[in-house]
């Protein structure tokens, strides 16, 4: 008896060529209106015991095929606990093969933890209902889906902290759900002191009609989100044009853009050094969080990143650029892996969601313990 594949759900995305038993060849659907492909998430109904082979080819023209050596699937059979499946990545014909022994009738593989739109919802809705919260649609993508904006605290800072430009990198969401768990934690001292000095506004997640067609990258009309931020439009852009536009409202005193990389095995931030109007003092506050979330968690570190921009030649169509000139903001992009963390391995689960979840705990702790000086 043959196995049966299917990705029609919210985020599925996998092309079937051949199945033969228990062995499958697969492709990856490429993102709509665009070439940007990498994101898979497929369901597989089989019997217990069988011995899956699952071959997933064309890789080589991936949008970055570097991501495919030394990762591993991610693999769940009750869609809660996420491990992962042994994978192995041959170059010379960019085909990623998964191998894994079924325990149950139905197997769910993907590039990432998913995080679905109704769990977003139901996070939307559960935090909204915290006294002290404030939930704002402000604006709609243009499939007509809601840019949810949970705004809480009294303080004049202004803090804005958003995720999932780029939709597969699904475990910007899950750190966002870790944020918000945290900060409607009326017990935690760093998230009181927070709520005191600042006004925090968070947006789990920019861009919901990529998410739910399983995009790596882009939007409905494949607009990549995070080019998007010198000049949005309605037309290609309105997700970006409605966050831009609540921040020209509010201000940015500290932003955080929440993403995930693809190839380097590791968490760091990558800041806005190469902005025309930077100032030192800008520069050292971006300096001396990166450096205390260093000091806060094993978890992160400052050795592996993306190169800096030199002087005057920052890219201020991405938002963290944009952001940190526009308003003088401590701005920044948190990146975290697709693959394991080099430094703190983990065989069972590589980087996980309830990894991303205590990630965002420290993240907000730091900046609680700089608040004073932001």
């Amino acid at each position: 008896m043959s196995i049966q594949i299917n990705s029609a759900f919210d985020s599925g995305n996998i092309e079937i060529h051949t199945i033969d038993g228990t062995k499958a060849e697969l492709s990856i659907r490429k993102d709509k209106d665009s070439d940007f492909f990498q994101w898979f998430h497929f369901r597989v109904t089989c019997e217990i015991g069988d011995e899956l082979e699952l071959r997933i080819t064309g890789l080589k023209d991936s949008a970055y095929p570097q991501g495919w050596p030394n990762y591993n699937a991610c693999v769940s059979e009750d869609r809660d606990y996420w491990g992962r499946a042994e994978s192995d990545y041959d170059e010379s014909t960019g085909t990623l093969s998964i191998t894994y022994t079924a325990s149950s009738n139905i197997v769910w593989f993907a590039y990432f933890a998913p995080y679905s739109i109704d769990r977003h919802h139901d996070l939307i809705s559960e935090v909204a209902a915290v006294e002290g919260v404030t939930c704002r649609t402000l604006g709609y993508s243009l499939q007509g889906q809601p840019i949810d904006c949970l705004t809480m605290g009294n303080g004049e800072k202004q803090v804005w902290l958003y995720a999932r430009q780029h939709p597969g990198e699904s475990m910007a969401e899950w750190w966002a759900e870790g944020a918000l768990e945290m900060l409607t934690d009326s017990a935690d001292p760093h998230a009181r002191l927070l709520l005191d000095k600042c006004t925090l506004h968070i947006v789990p997640n920019m861009n919901p009609d990529g998410s739910f067609r399983g995009h790596l990258r882009t939007n409905h009309v494949g607009t990549n989100l995070n080019r998007e931020w010198a000049e949005p439009t309605a037309e290609k852009s309105p997700e970006v044009l409605c966050v831009r536009n609540a921040m020209d409202k509010s201000g940015v005193d500290f932003a955080m853009d929440v993403h995930g990389d693809e190839a380097i095995p590791a968490v760091f931030i990558a800041g806005f050094e190469g902005i025309p109007s930077i100032t030192g003092e800008q520069l050292e506050k971006y300096h001396i969080y990166r450096n205390r979330l260093a000091q806060r968690t094993p978890d992160f570190q400052t050795e592996l990143g993306y190169p800096t921009a030199s002087p005057g030649k920052a890219n201020l169509t991405m938002s963290t650029n944009q952001v940190a000139e526009r308003f003088g903001a401590v701005a920044m992009t948190l990146e975290m892996p697709f693959k394991d963390n080099r430094d703190l391995p983990d065989p069972e689960q590589g980087w996980s969601p309830e990894r991303c979840k205590l990630l965002a705990r420290d993240c907000l702790a730091t900046l609680a313990e700089q608040i004073e000086t932001i």
